[in-house]
């Protein structure tokens, strides 16, 4: 509804359309890394409050944007608003829940976050069909002024203190705290879980799920409609139970995401090599599958929590979330331009070229199984030498990091 109210009210073309899904997505990648910085500095209730703040100017101005490049900028706003927001609710997850809850409250926060988005399409559709563009969107940003009545007045940063603020830094000291995020492997194995495990489900949830059903194994649209809905649903149910068996055995994580992308990589061969038309049953359980991969990346953060110090949480979350992004642009890209290149100029994709086309994703499988890898024997290396120094087991965070 959306979508179609834009088109009329701005005169654009789809692919005009399309790009402000792209901006808003780019300026969310673009922003995890300061922000991350800014939640270490100013903590959570500080940057969640600019970040209500900017997304309700943004739907305001998006509300009275009369031309394309007006609502370009208002894009721009709301995307920025939306890239703090996550960090600052890992953070705040950290801050008030004990270390091993952590894995399960992310979780379930991440699916409140899902179930949030699925609900409020439904008024935005009614305010945009009974109110109109620019009251539908006034009405939006005046709901983020609520929420930011409401944060000032009940959201506090830990259970003893309302704010907690990181130590002032330098630019030159900032650049320092996030080169040391960068340099500990615990965080580079959480950005390449982080990079490995999501993108098959951006793929087939964004863009190319519903084509490929349709297309390549010609259901119908309801069934592959319901497939899409059933991808939904299965995301959410694997959310709690991956965070319960994270915080139950957290020596297992980095073995837990290479059982989900091996199975990921064994239900899509068979899918993609079987011959002719696979049967539903076999598609019932691709969609299932891969509904794992988006709570599965979230297991990359909780590694980069237990590699880091408190004071680089933040910004350690910051490097991992650039992973999954990175990793759903080039599969949609990568699924692009090989379905361009079967079928240069026709615009029907056959099934071959689509077969050929998911297929890409294995380029992609690959290179995070081997960083993962590579990363999971460092740290373990690292942590034997810590303990052989020490003379005895290393406790809490390290324990934690030894056994990724």
């Amino acid at each position: 509804m959306a979508g179609l109210a834009a088109t009329e009210r701005f005169d654009i073309s789809a692919s005009q359309l399309a790009s402000f899904t792209v901006l808003q997505l780019l300026v969310y990648a673009s922003m995890q890394i300061p922000v991350g910085l800014m939640v270490d500095r100013l903590g959570s209730r500080t940057v969640l409050t600019v970040a209500v703040a900017v997304v309700s100017i943004g739907q305001a101005g998006f509300a009275f944007a009369d031309q394309y490049a007006l609502a370009l900028g208002a894009r721009v706003l709301v995307g920025a608003g939306d890239a703090m927001t996550f960090i600052c609710v890992l953070r705040l997850v950290t801050s008030w829940f004990p270390s091993r809850q952590v894995p399960l409250i992310s979780q379930l926060t991440g699916n409140l976050g899902q179930l949030g988005a699925l609900a409020a399409a439904a008024p935005m559709t009614w305010a945009l069909g009974h109110l109109g563009w620019t009251r539908a969107y006034l009405a939006g940003a005046l709901a983020g002024v609520a929420a930011l009545v409401a944060l000032r007045l009940l959201l506090h940063d830990s259970p003893a203190r309302a704010h907690l603020r990181g130590v002032p830094m330098t630019a030159r000291a900032l650049a320092a705290s996030l080169a040391a995020s960068w340099a500990q492997p615990g965080t580079r194995l959480g950005l390449w879980m982080h990079f490995s495990t999501p993108f098959s489900t951006s793929l087939m949830a964004l863009l190319w799920g519903y084509p490929f059903l349709v297309t390549a194994e010609h259901l119908s649209p309801g069934t592959a409609s319901a497939l899409l809905s059933l991808l939904v649903a299965t995301s959410v149910a694997y959310g709690p139970l991956l965070g319960w068996l994270v915080g139950r055995h957290p020596w297992h994580r980095s073995t837990t995401s290479l059982l989900i992308l091996t199975a990921l990589a064994t239900v899509w061969a068979l899918v993609l090599l079987w011959p002719g038309d696979a049967p539903l049953p076999l598609l019932v359980l691709l969609i299932v599958v891969v509904g794992a991969g988006g709570p599965g990346s979230m297991i990359g953060f909780d590694v980069a929590r237990t590699s880091n110090p408190d004071l680089r949480t933040a910004s350690a979350s910051g490097i991992v979330n650039v992973g999954g992004f990175t990793s759903a642009l080039l599969a949609v890209l990568l699924v692009g331009a090989v379905l361009d290149l079967l079928t240069p100029g026709s615009g029907e994709y056959t099934p071959e070229a689509f077969r050929w086309a998911m297929a890409t994703q294995y380029l992609l499988w690959t290179l995070g199984v081997v960083q993962i890898v590579r990363y999971r024997r460092r740290i373990r290396s690292l942590t034997t030498r810590e303990q052989v120094a020490a003379g005895s087991s290393m406790v809490g965070d390290g324990d934690l990091l030894g056994r990724a």
